[in-house]
């Protein structure tokens, strides 16, 4: 299976016409689109479309998607040279807007190149214990990616203190064995809330605003390494990206994000936020 057979994504019979059924295999177990899937089903959109494969793209959130939706993707190649294609994708149900990507595409045959991010240091994936999740994911996008915390703190460690805004964890998609494309990485890049959740010691994460994707060198691997850089959270929203490596250590892509911080339904905010300046621990 590919990235775009695991999305569910085809083409109309209008070349800058795509349509995706958003399935439960897809959506968060808040029961909406997940935002990687999203921006994924729109870069290979694109792709598709241009002939030519993703420099960058970013997605900006507006409305959910739903199980059962079918949603939309309207392709708009803006401006098309020959190495480069300036893109755009309007994804929406109905006339309900759910997010809008910009993209660059092509390719620059050019000798001068280098990699000057290294992948940490970390155990190997089957030396890593899976992701927890406080709940049943049966059949949601969780439940179809394989995780493992390679650096983070279980459940009983988030008691509102800080981390070093670090997270570190080996993902794959199962499902998808024709190697990882820029879609996948969409897919897998979309963690910088956990890593907010994470960071902050509390039981939450959030709702994506953003996911912007580079697109470095995409290579033959198995398992991809999310190195998630959490920068800062203020006036309730969390800031940060993810360097996304391969096995062998090549950095495929890096995906930043801005998001609005939210606990799980059911936790008591006050109780695993530290205390202000002034008041009683």
């Amino acid at each position: 299976m590919d990235t775009r057979s695991f999305l569910g994504l085809w083409q109309s019979h209008n070349p800058y016409r795509w349509s995706m059924e958003v399935t439960q295999s897809v959506a968060t177990t808040g029961n909406f689109l997940f935002g990687g899937a999203g921006l994924g089903a729109a870069i290979s959109a694109m792709e598709g479309t241009s002939g030519r494969e993703t420099v960058w793209a970013t997605a900006q959130y507006l409305s959910y998607a739903k199980p059962g939706e079918v949603m939309d993707i309207d392709v708009t190649l803006a401006v098309t040279g020959h190495q480069m294609t300036q893109a755009r994708a309007v994804c929406h149900v109905g006339n309900r807007e759910i997010l809008t990507v910009n993209a660059a595409l092509g390719d620059r045959p050019l000798d001068l190149r280098g990699q000057f991010e290294q992948m940490p240091d970390v155990p190997p994936p089957d030396r890593c214990p899976e992701r927890p999740f406080r709940g049943p994911i049966d059949g949601t996008i969780n439940d179809k990616l394989d995780q493992r915390l390679a650096k983070g703190r279980p459940f009983d460690e988030l008691d509102g203190s800080h981390g070093d805004g670090q997270v570190m964890m080996w993902a794959r998609i199962p499902d998808v064995i024709e190697g990882v494309d820029a879609a996948a990485l969409a897919v897998l890049g979309d963690f910088v809330p956990m890593g907010v959740g994470q960071t902050l010691g509390v039981r939450g994460g959030g709702n994506s605003l953003d996911n912007t994707l580079r697109v470095v060198r995409l290579v033959p691997t198995q398992w991809v390494l999310l190195d998630i850089r959490v920068h800062a959270v203020e006036r309730g929203f969390g800031h940060g990206l993810v360097h996304m490596f391969a096995e062998d250590g090549t950095l495929l892509a890096t995906a930043s994000q801005s998001c609005i911080v939210r606990f799980w339904k059911g936790e008591d905010a006050a109780r695993l936020l530290p205390p202000t300046k002034g008041e009683p621990s």
